[in-house]
């Protein structure tokens, strides 16, 4: 049963490694008003409305048991079944901790005795909904690994999906003192010790090949927790080597890398380094976060194209396509900063967090279904998807039922009695241990000042954060009084004093609009005031119905409407970027601006900016084109002649994958043998010495061409291309076209498609005898061309 303890949320892992602050548990921060106590409130009501039988039922399944209903659909129901059951425990441990809710409590008592059911039932203390999970991990044990990108033996990133019900019970351990979980908890960590007992670290280690979650993290974990050093043996094992070295070296390694596959690697990393004190993993976490942060980020904090870390030094992809930043990504990113923050109180750490929260977090979320954003598109003049609480069951739909209850934990730390005050959100704060209770009201960001009151007397030492993007002098007051700012922006401003009941202390930060260029340096911009991402809603289609709510279907995360030219987007149009005093904000309650000087075309320049935070159920400017009076013509007739030819392909693709690339794979339901994936020249392969296959979707049946893009340097392969199930080409590759990529069209009879069932197509890469079936670069299915 649970029972709540006082350490709950902070079973605080107090790491063996250096640490400089301490972290409040979540039961002691509430979260009193503004923005992100609505999305809180959403979150919950999104919680409790889905169903927890049917987020069961993968567990009860493959412990031989009878789910009590059918589970869900999508990647519930596709290979991935159970994975957002294991966020489902998080969920719930966060909200019981965030809220008090005896429900909030009743519903995770449900969910824990069902899984401890499911758990005593396969007997050896395994715990998971992978389909076939018998016959997998039998093949694992006994060192049978075909491990690919996200296939590990032929089933889908088994180790990312059970690495969410581990985090889940110990989440419910450390966030409720749930002693039922912890020991389900050790039950399966164990599990887990005696299958790889037999391996050998670099079986291990290819095993790792496939993404595996934050299995790292949550072992570290249960060594903190249990003192049992085989599990932080098991945490180092489940450490990606390869991922690893080249950062201890501070060598960037990671374009073309699927980008939410590392970063949880790395949040393992800094773990390990606490519990060992082995700083050359810290060293690696620190490097990476800031490569990741500083390098690979964009002005909501977030990063990668379809799921993969682009050329850094090239943002264009960022700006062309649809699948931007994904959510997940910035979710594992904000939990990197927080460890890396508690061993150094750079505020470095502090602004990625504040602009990561309300940029890209806050805005993942409908503030009025409560459905969650997969991808946040950076293209001009494009949308995002939601999920539904019964439909969309994808990753960011997992991370997302605990991002909106996590807000309470990164707005105070402290060390000995000082108090740090690092973001500004309405909230109170029970600090029992020097009996301070301390309420911060304000409207941030609308407002630039907050009010901290305390309502009990303490001795401390309270540091307020002066955020680098103030710009001007901070004013401060206590209890009415004007109070000299000891520090500079981007420093704590220190208060000492022996409070008492009813202080109150006073902090206005001067903020403004600036504009912030993509981090490659092109002509795109991002409208800031202070932290806050300024964005608008667009119409460029008259007439245009648009679907913002995601199916049940496996790409209906993704917002495929049309896209809009570039080259027809809003322009900010000046003599140089020196133009921020002219975005002037048109109210004092809310955020709002207009800049109506240098906004072009005509028609836009009455655009209003508001926080993207707010913006919904819209296509949207975020990043801006730039250009100078002089060039604009120029500027859009060139971008007009390089979009061209891919809008024109985009208006005639029925469907398209992405070889190598992990979730367009996934979603075409990849299978293979003898199967590789790399990157070469920046581009995705993937080819097989025996054979490989992709589910292709033509639902209103207009294809007519299969069009396969190759590399000319790839000679010497010969192999068939199969198309429901009959040979529709056999191909040789020379090598004559050169260090080239190029494409081949196939024409489909009308024969070769009847032999689809249901709008779907089979397609098949089969390797000659001796030979190699690729690479295959590109993969489209077209209608008639005109």
């Amino acid at each position: 049963m649970i029972k709540k303890i006082a350490i709950s949320a902070a079973i605080a892992l107090a790491s063996a490694g250096a640490h400089a602050v301490d972290y409040f548990a979540l039961d002691q921060v509430r979260i009193t008003g503004g923005p992100f106590a609505h999305a809180q409130h959403k979150n919950l009501e999104y919680v409790m409305t889905m169903s927890p039988d049917r987020l069961l039922a993968p567990y009860l399944r493959e412990a031989g048991l009878t789910p009590k209903t059918a589970s869900y659909e999508n990647w519930e129901n596709t290979g991935l079944d159970g994975h957002i059951g294991g966020h489902y425990v998080t969920s719930l441990s966060l909200a019981y901790a965030a809220t008090g809710r005896t429900d909030v409590k009743a519903r995770l008592q449900y969910v824990l005795d069902e899984l401890e059911r499911a758990q005593q039932a396969n007997g050896n203390g395994y715990l998971g909904g992978v389909p076939g999970s018998d016959k997998l991990w039998q093949q694992i044990a006994k060192g049978d690994i075909r491990a690919d990108l996200f296939a590990l033996n032929d089933s889908w990133v088994p180790w990312y999906n059970l690495h969410k019900i581990f985090a889940g019970l110990r989440d419910a351990y450390l966030y409720t003192g749930s002693e039922q979980a912890k020991r389900m908890m050790i039950k399966w960590a164990d599990w887990v010790d005696a299958l790889v007992a037999d391996l050998s670290d670099e079986q291990i280690e290819q095993m790792l090949t496939t993404e595996y979650g934050g299995m790292n993290e949550t072992f570290a974990d249960v060594y903190q927790i249990t003192g049992d050093k085989k599990y932080l043996t098991l945490a180092k094992q489940f450490s990606h080597k390869k991922v690893l070295i080249p950062l201890q070296h501070e060598r960037d390694e990671l374009t073309g890398l699927h980008a939410n596959t590392q970063i949880p690697k790395i949040i393992g990393f800094e773990r390990v380094a606490q519990e060992s004190g082995d700083d050359a993993w810290h060293e690696a976490a620190e490097y990476f976060w800031d490569t990741v942060a500083n390098e690979r980020s964009v002005a909501i904090g977030g990063n990668s194209v379809r799921e993969h870390f682009h050329d850094k030094n090239d943002f264009g992809t960022m700006i062309e396509e649809i699948e931007g930043p994904e959510t997940c990504n910035t979710y594992n990113m904000l939990k990197l900063t927080k460890l890396l923050y508690g061993r150094d109180t750079s505020l470095d750490y502090v602004s990625y967090y504040e602009r990561a929260l309300y940029n890209h977090i806050l805005s993942s979320q409908h503030p009025d279904t409560g459905g969650l954003v997969y991808f946040t598109p950076m293209r001009p003049n494009h949308y995002r998807k939601y999920s539904q609480t019964h439909q969309g069951m994808w990753c960011c739909v997992g991370s997302g039922i605990e991002n909106h209850f996590k807000y309470g934990e990164f707005i105070y730390a402290y060390e000995d009695d000082e108090l740090l005050v690092n973001l500004y959100i309405p909230s109170t704060l029970n600090w029992q241990e020097q009996g301070v209770v301390l309420t911060q009201s304000t409207g941030f960001p609308d407002s630039s000042s907050t009010r901290l009151t305390f309502e009990s007397a303490g001795d401390i030492t309270l540091k307020l954060r002066y955020p680098s993007w103030a710009v001007g002098d901070a004013e401060l007051s206590v209890n009415g009084k004007s109070v000299a700012v000891n520090a500079s922006a981007g420093q704590y401003i220190t208060l000492e004093r022996d409070w008492q009941k009813g202080d109150v202390v006073e902090l206005n930060l001067p903020m403004q609009t600036h504009l912030e260029a993509l981090p490659d340096s092109s002509d795109y911009f991002a409208v800031m005031y202070g932290p806050i991402v300024l964005s608008a809603k667009t119409s460029p289609f008259n007439d245009e119905v648009l679907n913002y709510y995601g199916d049940a279907s496996r790409m209906g995360h993704i917002a495929s409407g049309e896209r809009c030219p570039i080259e027809q987007a809003p322009m900010l149009v000046a003599n140089n970027t020196d133009f921020a005093d002219q975005i002037e904000r048109t109210s004092d309650e809310e955020l709002r601006f207009q800049a109506s000087g240098v906004i072009q075309p005509e028609s836009y320049k009455n655009l209003e900016l508001i926080p993207f935070y707010r913006v919904h159920e819209s296509r949207y400017m975020l990043y801006w084109p730039y250009s100078t009076p002089q060039n604009i013509n120029a500027l859009r007739e060139q971008r007009a002649l390089d979009e061209a030819t891919q809008l024109a392909l985009d208006k005639v693709t029925v469907d398209k994958v992405a070889p190598g690339e992990q979730q367009p794979e996934s979603d075409h339901f990849f299978k293979g043998s003898e199967s590789e994936a790399g990157v070469n020249f920046g581009r995705h392969w993937r080819h097989a010495r025996d054979w490989f296959s992709y589910q292709l979707n033509d639902p209103e049946g207009d294809a007519t061409i299969l069009r396969i893009t190759y590399f000319g340097g790839d000679a010497g392969r010969n192999f068939n291309i199969e198309f429901n199930g009959e040979t529709l080409a056999e191909v040789e590759l020379t090598g004559e076209q050169g260090a080239e990529f190029y494409t081949v069209d196939y024409p489909i009879t009308e024969e070769f498609l009847q032999r689809g069932q249901e709008g779907k197509h089979s397609l098949k890469f089969v390797a000659g005898e001796g030979s190699v079936a690729g690479g295959i670069y590109g993969v489209r299915l077209l209608k008639k061309l005109p």
